[in-house]
C-alpha cells in the first residue's frame, strides 16, 4: 500500500493517491475524516495489474484518521503518516498528514 501526496501551488489543496495492492479483491474503498467515513464515492479503481488506484483532492495543513475497506474488511495503511488510537472503532486508524 502507498500514498503519493502532491500539493498544488495554485489551490490550498493537495492530491493524495491511495494505491492498494489487492490483487484477489473485488472492491476497495478509502473512508475516513475527509469522508465522514462513508464509503460512496471513495472506491478505489481497479487497474489491469490488479493494484486499486484512486485520487482525492484534500485541504492541506490537516491530518486525517483513515482506513480501506477491501472487500468489506477495515485495513489500516501500512505505510501511514503515524498511527492514532480511536475509542469509536475500538482499534488505531492510520493518520495522513497534509
Amino acid at each position: 500500500m502507498a500514498v503519493v501526496k502532491k500539493y498544488l501551488k495554485s489551490k490550498p489543496v493537495c492530491k493524495v493517491t491511495f494505491t492498494v495492492p489487492a490483487t484477489e479483491a473485488k472492491k476497495v474503498e478509502v473512508v475516513g475524516d475527509f469522508n465522514n467515513w462513508k464509503p460512496k464515492g471513495a472506491t478505489l479503481k481497479k487497474l489491469k495489474n490488479g493494484t486499486f488506484k484512486g485520487t482525492f483532492d484534500l485541504p492541506k495543513e490537516n491530518s486525517f484518521e483513515y482506513k480501506y475497506i477491501i472487500d468489506g474488511a477495515y485495513v489500516n495503511e501500512a505505510e501511514a503518516d503515524r498511527y492514532q488510537w480511536n475509542d469509536f472503532a475500538g482499534s488505531e486508524n492510520a493518520v495522513l498528514e497534509l
